[in-house]
């Protein structure tokens, strides 16, 4: 039996941060999407799109610290957990970018959605995929990436909640208020020609 990794013991106090906040900060969706619903702003596509990945991404950095807090986790069964982790995660990744770009049709993402919502994610769960496959010869090394993972998804949660509830509350209703305002083009009216006179009538001969 493998005994158990001497260097994860010290990365105890970082995974309680870490999940900690995130379970703390996925209230923050929430939050947003309670915002998007009642100003009515987001349909089913956008919250598949936008919303739910950061739930994703909150979730995703708990999982991993309760993982890394796991007692015993050895060389082995840390590398079996991040590599199915990461993989699943790669997967619903590649599904989210997907999204983003079939519906362009509704909303055209900017540089940034690609780089907060598709490039940033995809990167650290292909990160978490490749410490699972180095557990098993440098877990020491392994471990930072794995922690650079977390803490960024953490970060990238927080950021995209934060654009979703600016979009929400100040973005979109000045977009409607500028549609509301903008004057509607005028139609041409055709005004009926008056009838031709009527040719007059020959007096009576007498």
């Amino acid at each position: 039996m493998s005994a158990a990794l001497p260097t994860i013991e010290g990365w105890d106090n970082f995974y309680v941060i870490v999940g900690s906040s995130a379970a703390g900060l996925t209230g923050l969706t929430f939050v947003v999407i309670a915002l998007a619903s009642d100003r009515h702003v987001v349909r089913l596509s956008g919250l598949r799109t936008f919303i739910t990945p950061v739930v994703m991404h909150f979730g995703s950095a708990l999982w991993i610290s309760a993982l890394l807090c796991i007692p015993g986790q050895t060389a082995i069964t840390l590398s079996a957990c991040l590599s199915v982790s990461g993989a699943v995660l790669s997967a619903y990744g590649a599904v989210t970018t997907y999204r983003m770009y079939r519906g362009r049709g509704t909303y055209r993402p900017v540089f940034e959605d690609w780089l907060w919502n598709a490039t940033l994610p995809s990167l650290c769960y292909l990160g978490l995929l490749l410490a699972g496959v180095w557990a098993l010869r440098q877990p020491a090394a392994a471990l930072y990436i794995v922690g650079a993972a977390a803490l960024i998804l953490l970060f990238i949660g927080i950021h995209n909640a934060w654009d979703v509830a600016v979009w929400v509350t100040v973005e979109r209703p000045a977009e409607q208020g500028k549609q509301d305002d903008s004057p509607a083009p005028a139609t041409a009216t055709q005004t009926p020609s008056p009838p031709p006179p009527s040719p007059a009538e020959p007096a009576p001969e007498r």
